[in-house]
């Protein structure tokens, strides 16, 4: 059969970015991918540029099965990545054509097929319950029937870096085994996830020039080393890097697609993505994050909200001369950008450079500037907290201006809240508030399942015949802190909540040694905010 080639990366065949998300990060505790779910990373990762997406193991899992027959069906049109199948070698006392796992590998229609193999000698005997010479018949038989049925073969050298340190000759013959029988890349796996960089550097480097194979990295993050182990890697002479999105994968998890690849483009200048594809990083991580159903990581390397995050004002000094100066990247080029975080550490560079990217010109205010420094120093001593709360120091920062705000939504008479605990052990809050809206008094009353909920209904029922927006508007996050007061004070409590309005998510605080009126404080600001940006 003719052989099917891979539609290749930017650098041509020359590296590999390999991403194993469906497979090996399927495996992080917590997720559980639906076939339309696999279907949706697998374009994300496409459109990034990757140039191998492992689809899973066919034959093996049901819903791998029908995500390969769902993608030879058309359903998955791949423009820059080869879909790879994973799978195991054939079992022993058999061969590859007969056994049913290696079928199903060529029924997935994978034009490329990653086979797995241990190449420790203790797992072959201990696990396996073969001798070496019949575990390296079962990589070379297998490499070989699939090649000839035309499937470009990668081979996973399992605990490979442990028992290269064990038995190297082994080790060895294993990547022997499957390199002579044409796979092109023999993969070295830290599968415990216990090597360090210098280590794991010398020993890809002895291997290569041992075997001179082509040779790949794949590591776990026992040792929060996966990225480090997988960069050193790459520089001691792998050329095909397998990782996982977010770092996703069991135990502690995988090599991270996106601060690998970060490394490879901006630290070694290699060009693995399409023109533009390093601009996409953060987009594509944080949406795998939300199919994943875990929330992004704001202090991920590159892509995490907090990757570019100021809060020192002499960084904010320095950046405002020149944002290079600490940052190790522009963040644009890995598609984030760069926040100046306001705490009670602020100081005028730090409000100033803030106050640009919230739109409030304070550079040639300098009463107000200060200003806002006092105001903002003293509620953060009280509590109050602005550094995740951009909506509310917007309008701190407003006020200060000189700004009045006067078309806010609503002025508020009173609210009151009530608790009935009923005989049936069931617990409702029923909240009444009083607001002026447009020069007209309007009352009115709604429960909930708690006193917050209660609050929220009640205002949204006082103000929507009058505010057309507000319908579009919902509570997407609602935290609460309790802040130890002083010594013979009660304690404050700090709520935040984020609010979207579909195309934008926005978030503010309140506190108060009352829960509900912190809340209160909080609701109004993200009303006010709205009604403000529109």
């Amino acid at each position: 059969m003719t052989r099917t080639e891979p539609a290749g990366t930017p650098l041509g065949d020359e590296f590999h970015l390999y991403d194993t998300t469906l497979r090996d990060g399927a495996q992080r505790e917590g997720i559980s991918y639906s076939v339309a779910d696999k279907l949706a990373v697998a374009r994300l990762l496409d459109e990034l540029g990757v140039g191998f997406i492992e689809g899973g193991w066919p034959g093996a899992l049901p819903k791998d099965t029908e995500f390969f027959a769902r993608a030879a069906r058309g359903e998955l049109e791949l423009k820059h990545a080869a879909l790879v199948a994973f799978g195991s070698t054939r079992k022993a006392g058999t061969t590859a054509d007969k056994d049913a796992q290696v079928k199903a590998l060529l029924d997935s229609a994978a034009p490329v097929v990653t086979l797995v193999a241990k190449s420790d000698r203790r797992h072959i005997e201990r696990a396996l319950r073969v001798d070496v010479a019949e575990a390296c018949a079962m990589v070379s038989d297998t490499v070989s029937f699939l090649v000839r049925e035309g499937r470009r073969v990668f081979l996973d050298a399992e605990h490979f870096f442990d028992g290269y340190g064990y038995d190297p000759d082994t080790a060895l013959r294993v990547l022997d085994a499957a390199a002579s029988a044409g796979a092109d890349v023999v993969v070295l796996c830290d599968t415990n996830g216990g090597q360090l960089p210098l280590g794991l550097a010398e020993t890809v480097r002895e291997v290569k020039a041992r075997t001179g194979f082509r040779l790949g990295i794949h590591c776990q993050d026992d040792t929060s080393c996966a990225v480090a182990n997988s960069v050193a890697a790459v520089q001691a002479g792998a050329t095909q890097v397998q990782c996982t999105a977010n770092g996703y994968g069991e135990r502690a998890g995988n090599a991270d697609l996106f601060a690998v690849t970060g490394n490879l483009v901006a630290k070694l200048g290699m060009d693995v993505l399409p023109t533009g594809g390093a601009a996409e990083l953060t987009r594509v991580s944080h949406a795998l994050a939300e199919i994943a159903n875990i929330a992004p990581d704001t202090h991920q390397a590159y892509v995490g909200a907090s990757a570019f995050a100021h809060k020192a004002g002499l960084h904010a000094s320095a950046i405002k001369v020149d944002p290079l100066l600490y940052n190790h990247i522009d963040p644009f080029s890995v598609g984030n950008d760069m926040r100046v975080l306001v705490t009670e550490m602020a100081g005028r560079a730090s409000l100033e450079l803030k106050g640009r990217e919230l739109g409030v010109d304070l550079a040639g205010r300098p009463e107000a500037l200060t200003s806002a420094i006092d105001k903002v120093k003293r509620l953060e001593a009280e509590g109050w907290s602005f550094e995740a709360a951009d909506a509310s120091l917007e309008l701190l920062l407003r006020r200060e201006a000189g700004e009045h705000l006067d078309d806010v939504p609503f002025t508020l008479e009173s609210y009151r809240v009530v608790l009935d605990h009923r005989g049936d052990g069931e617990v409702i809050s029923e909240a009444t508030v009083k607001v002026h809206v447009k020069g007209e008094r309007v009352i009115e009353t709604a429960e909930g399942n708690g006193p917050v909920h209660a609050l929220d209904a009640a205002l949204r029922k006082a103000l929507s015949p009058y505010l057309s927006w507000l319908d579009t508007v919902e509570l997407a996050d609602y935290k609460v802190r309790i802040l130890a007061g002083h010594p013979g004070t009660d304690a404050t409590t700090r709520v935040l909540i984020t609010s979207s309005d579909g195309d934008r998510e926005w978030t503010t605080v309140g506190v108060h040694p009352n829960i509900v009126e912190a809340s209160w404080l909080a609701l109004c600001d993200a009303l006010v905010h709205k009604n403000l940006r529109g």
